[in-house]
């Protein structure tokens, strides 16, 4: 039985769109960690699912493989992730912390100049840096999470702080040293 076969009956009945899934998702799942890492993949992996099932209704039935359309849907899900956190970055760039602010309600924020130095890294190093500082991962554990070998983890984190320091070094040398957040 084709794809379109199964998209067809799950018009019907539901549930047959399970073996659509069950025929697709670890070639999904694998497209998707091999972009994001493993567990933004399985979010993204099963959204893509999910969006899969309420579109199922605008499928092209001429098309046997459904493989392609589930790709566009996990490429644009990526896209939308991206911007999302793009556009989250750029906002916390625009607006001072304001120094009224309660130490709970700053730890919840992004230094300005900071945002701005994440928004100028690319993905992969951008998740290197915040998995290591935000999530608190050893470099084994980065390694794990991401599917790199530990040595390549560990140069790449030296170019992103080098990046970073040259970055923000203009900042740092004009804040009070109380300021700075550079050790």
């Amino acid at each position: 039985m084709s794809d379109a076969d199964l998209i067809r009956s799950s018009l019907v009945d539901e549930r047959a769109f399970a073996a659509v899934f069950d025929r697709h998702f670890r070639a999904i799942f694998r497209f998707l960690r091999g972009r994001v890492g493993e567990q933004l993949a399985e979010d993204l992996a099963s959204e893509t699912f999910v969006t899969a099932f309420r579109r199922r209704h605008a499928y092209d039935l001429s098309r046997d493989d459904a493989r392609p359309w589930l790709y566009g849907i996990a490429v644009n899900l990526i896209r939308e992730h991206r911007r999302t956190e793009e556009r989250r970055l750029r906002a916390y760039a625009r607006v001072p912390v304001d120094p009224a602010d309660t130490a709970d309600k700053a730890d919840k924020r992004l230094d300005p100049d900071v945002a701005a130095a994440l928004l100028e890294l690319g993905d992969e190093e951008r998740n290197l840096i915040l998995l290591l500082t935000w999530a608190d991962l050893t470099y084994e554990q980065l390694a794990d999470a991401l599917g790199l070998p530990v040595g390549t983890v560990r140069s790449k984190l030296s170019r992103v702080r080098a990046k970073l320091r040259a970055r923000l070094a203009p900042v740092e040398a004009t804040a009070p040293a109380s300021e700075s957040s550079l050790a």
